[in-house]
């Protein structure tokens, strides 16, 4: 048993090793923000969210979550992906709005809080197929693939990348603490049953990332914040429409 201690310590240690990354690349966003590399922050802000994602991963793998990793992880995305895209969009365009850009900067700090312990409070109770209001770190990735993308706006744009800015975070920070449904790929019945075409769709979906990553990472993005609300306010509505008329027919 003595020789098992260290094995089980150390497999205890990997997931928060990861949680560990992506808190210190939240931190490295800020610095590099406060340099005028905005998009080494953004950048920063991405790999964040990977290494967010992996620990998760690994702690169901390994077997190895804890309450301790739980509260861990929160602790580390309301900086990776509250504080920093925040502070990374002042320096970026909100710093030229005065007090309505450190305003809109604060409430996205604390839409990020309170998702945060809304999430931690409700994990227990809430399906696992779905997570009700925009995950951090997809709003932190938001904002950062924005800035990245900003760049890609055509001429008539450019004037206005300072007002789209702040409505993106401003949106952002509301969608977080909404009542919107995100599909959250927790559970993969689907992908089981559909291996193969799963493995295709994977593949084609790399293939455009790695051409145009910028372009086809902001489109992927765009695409997962507007399933919330279609989901949400049409899909959703119709389904229980239908099965509403189908219990009264029977």
């Amino acid at each position: 048993m003595q020789e098992e201690k260290p094995v089980r310590r150390g497999v205890y240690i990997l997931p928060n090793l990861f949680t560990t990354a992506s808190l210190f690349t939240g931190f490295l966003a800020m610095l590099l923000a406060v340099q005028g590399n905005i998009e080494g922050s953004a950048l920063a802000i991405l790999f964040s969210a990977l290494m967010d994602g992996l620990d998760g991963k690994v702690a169901r793998l390994t077997n190895t979550a804890s309450e301790f990793g739980i509260q861990y992880d929160s602790l580390a995305d309301l900086v990776a992906f509250g504080v920093a895209p925040a502070f990374t969009s002042w320096m970026w365009v909100l710093e030229g709005y005065g007090k309505l850009g450190i305003g809109v900067a604060f409430l996205y700090v604390a839409c990020t809080a309170l998702r945060l312990a809304r999430f931690n409070v409700c994990v227990t109770t809430v399906s696992k197929k779905f997570f009700v209001g925009l995950p951090c770190p997809a709003a932190g990735c938001a904002v950062a693939m924005f800035i990245l993308f900003s760049s890609y706006l055509p001429s008539w744009l450019e004037a206005r990348t300072p007002f789209l800015g702040l409505v993106v975070t401003f949106v952002m920070a509301l969608l977080m603490v909404s009542r919107v449904r995100y599909f959250s790929f927790k559970e993969y019945g689907f992908l089981k049953t559909h291996a193969f075409s799963s493995m295709i769709s994977a593949l084609l979906v790399f293939v455009l990332i790695l051409s145009q990553p910028v372009v086809f990472g902001f489109l992927l993005g765009a695409i997962y914040l507007l399933s919330g609300p279609i989901y949400t306010y049409i899909i959703l509505p119709r389904r229980n429409r239908q099965l509403l008329g189908s219990l009264t027919q029977n």
